[in-house]
This record gives C-alpha cells, structure tokens and sequence, in this order.
C-alpha cells in the first residue's frame, strides 16, 4: 500500500527568518493530519533551521538538489553525505536544474546512484517541454528521461518519480486529472519495464505543476496519482495545509 505523499518544493525562496517563520506556522496543523507523507523542501541554508524546528513533529524534510561526489573540490556544491545528517528526501532533475544549469540524463542518474548509495530517498522529476507536449511527444521525453536516469539501478521502492509536465510550472495552468492520470500510469509502466510489475507498484508517482487547494483533488482522485510535488503554494502556509489535508481526505488516509 502506498502512503499518500505531498513535499513542498521551496525553490530559491525565503530567507533563513522566514524559513523559520513559514514552517512554525504550518507545523502544528501538519503534524495533526495523519496517514500521509508531508515533506518540506527549503533552501540548503535553511535546513538546519528547519530540521529543528520539525524535530518531534510529523513532518518530514528534503533537499532541492545535491551532486553526486561526496567531497571534493567542487566549490559550491552539496554532497550526499552533508545532507545525510540534515534530510532524509532530495529532489534530483528538476526542469529548471535541466532548463537552467544543463543538466542531462547522465548526471542526473549518477545523482540518483549517489543518493540511494547514501541513504537518501530521491524524488526524481520528469516532464515535457510545452513544443514537446504540442508534437505528441510526451511519452518519448519522459520515457528518455526515465530510461536515462534509472539506468544501471537496482530496483527500490525508496524511488519517487514526479511528473512535472514543463508547461505547467508556475504557469498557473495545470494539467488535467485526466492527462495527469494517463502520463502517471505510463511512468508506472516504464518503470515496471526497467525493473518489474511488483516493484513498479509500489512506488510513488506524484504530480507536480500549478498545484493548489482547489485542484489537488482532481490529481489525487486518481488511483494512480499519490501525491503531489507543490511549487508555489508551499510558500502559503494556509494552503499547503489545505492541499495535505484534502489529499488525505480523498485517499482515505485518517
């Protein structure tokens, strides 16, 4: 059975004060819904902060990218070991690490390998461009970068994929639960075709992109969808909480 996952993607947002405020505010209604996953993702300065501020609550924490050596001279970079004493989640291939730093297939996997060698649990984003979307591509991109990422890896079910269509991040519009369920369903059927049918179900798809209050519910009706990866909506306290609180709802969680 898959527990219910919802992991707030901070971005390059919020200062170390107001990382400390956004989080004391949510923490406590957070801590309250039970029988789903919630995770908060800040910036690497913050996680210290954040990571004692949550301690003895329900709340999990993650990082937004980290590199694959574990030390070295590699000036202003994270490595797995540093965020292993911090977080248990990291986001590895984001669109905007591939959009706006060049990452490609290959690095991203040597970032899975890492993390999962080193405890981490990887939240692995896939997604289309919109000419991508427009040419029927969808499935041969987010095929690609599954295959690439997932290359040479064990199977696990410490693995999370997000589907995080390019087109839909932070453009206020969204995909519908219906072409969101379709995509997921082929993520969870790729996967199944790198490893196996039985380990394929077990983990965790999301979707991610223009995610709020008002429309998780179409996304996390599906069967398929367990969860999301919020942008935007995590930096309002009042409505990650209520994105957490109506997906529990709907999948039957408390």
């Amino acid at each position: 059975m898959r527990i219910p996952f919802i992991a707030g993607n901070w971005k390059m947002n919020t200062t170390v004060g107001e990382a400390e405020k956004l989080v004391k505010e949510m923490v406590i209604p957070l801590d309250a819904i039970g029988g789903i996953e919630k995770v908060l993702c800040p910036p690497f300065v913050s996680l210290l902060s954040v990571k004692k501020i949550i301690q003895g609550f329900d709340v999990g924490l993650g990082a937004q990218n980290m590199y694959f050596e574990l030390k070295g001279a590699y000036t202003g970079e994270i490595s797995p070991l540093m965020l292993g004493e911090l977080c248990e989640y990291v986001i590895l291939g984001h669109s905007e690490r591939r959009l706006y730093f060049g990452e490609v297939d290959d690095l991203i996997n040597r970032k899975v390998r890492a993390s999962l060698d080193n405890g981490l649990k990887p939240i692995l984003c896939v997604g289309e461009k919109p000419d991508e979307k427009e040419e029927g591509r969808t499935e041969e991109v987010i095929g690609r970068q599954l295959r690439g990422a997932l290359s040479g890896i064990e199977p696990t079910v410490k693995l999370t994929v997000a589907y995080e269509p390019v087109w839909a991040i932070g453009t206020g519009k969204a995909a519908s639960g219906e072409q969101a369920t379709v995509t997921v369903d082929f993520i969870r059927e790729v996967v199944a075709g790198l490893w196996n049918r039985e380990v394929a179900s077990g983990v965790r798809v999301l979707y991610g992109g223009s995610v709020t209050a008002s429309n998780v519910g179409e996304f996390v009706a599906s069967s398929g969808i367990d969860g999301a990866l919020i942008g935007g909506a995590s930096l309002r306290s009042e409505e990650f909480v209520s994105i957490v609180s109506r997906t529990a709802d709907l999948k039957g969680a408390r």
